[in-house]
């Protein structure tokens, strides 16, 4: 099932947690988040999240997409909170670049772009240069609100997520027979306080150089939603950012 992810690395000044005081509350039954709060984040008509990286390319999940190459499948809805909402933005895909390593969310390499057949009139959200350090950060989505709910939301809600050690999460995920490939994710989360079904390929952000939001992971998976000593799992975006980068300069052709 899919889960959300953050990094454990040593702290730096490109992206930082979310401010001191900022209420804890879960994805799962959590807040839902106002109109305008998160200008970039789009849905997918698959039942995944993703973030408008650029006004014609959507970063997501790679688990999200069947691969790379042509594909005028997808649909997005931008612009709102509330999908029902009549103000809603829509595209669809043209064309889909997969990272070259995938196989499967568990075993990283989990991130995909997406070209749209129009530019959107929206904010962009600008990817974290380097690995993020421990802390509190941002996670979202319109999936369930509960792991043994049998719908997605109509309402994007989010949620503010304490990063949990490697080593920790390493360990808890071994136990179920998972190995945590360290350097491409990263883990955050508590109980009750976490993403869920649905949620792949949203963003986790945290605050740039100059107090605006970066994003820093995307939702990738983990074990149920919200279970004592399961964190979510996370695309940790430093790692990727230039093969990122030069996807999105090719869907630019």
């Amino acid at each position: 099932m899919i889960l959300v992810l953050l990094v454990t690395a040593v702290l730096t000044t490109d992206a930082r947690p979310v401010e001191a005081g900022v209420t804890v509350r879960p994805v799962v039954g959590g807040l839902v988040a106002p109109q305008g709060k998160f200008p970039w984040a789009v849905r997918l008509s698959m039942g995944c999240g993703g973030t408008l990286t650029e006004p014609r390319v959507v970063l997501t999940a790679g688990h999200c997409v069947d691969g790379t190459g042509q594909n005028d499948g997808i649909e997005v809805t931008a612009g709102v909170s509330d999908l029902r909402s009549r103000s809603a933005q829509t595209a669809r895909s043209e064309r889909v670049i997969r990272a070259e390593g995938f196989v499967d969310e568990v075993h990283g390499d989990d991130w995909a772009v997406i070209r749209l057949d129009r530019p959107l009139g929206l904010p962009t959200l600008p990817l974290a240069q380097d690995p993020i350090g421990v802390g509190r950060y941002v996670v979202m989505g319109w999936g369930q609100t509960r792991e043994d709910s049998v719908q997605q939301e109509q309402r994007l809600h989010y949620a503010t997520v304490p990063t949990v050690p490697d080593d920790k999460c390493a360990a808890a995920y071994e136990k179920a027979g998972v190995k945590l490939v360290r350097d491409e994710q990263l883990c955050a989360g508590s109980p009750g306080v976490d993403t869920c079904q649905g949620d792949s390929g949203g963003p986790m952000i945290g605050r740039g150089r100059h107090g605006e939001w970066v994003q820093v992971g995307i939702v990738s998976w983990g074990l149920g939603c919200a279970r004592d000593g399961y964190p979510g799992v996370y695309t940790q975006l430093s790692t990727f950012r230039p093969e990122i980068k030069k996807a999105i300069r090719k869907l630019r052709n």
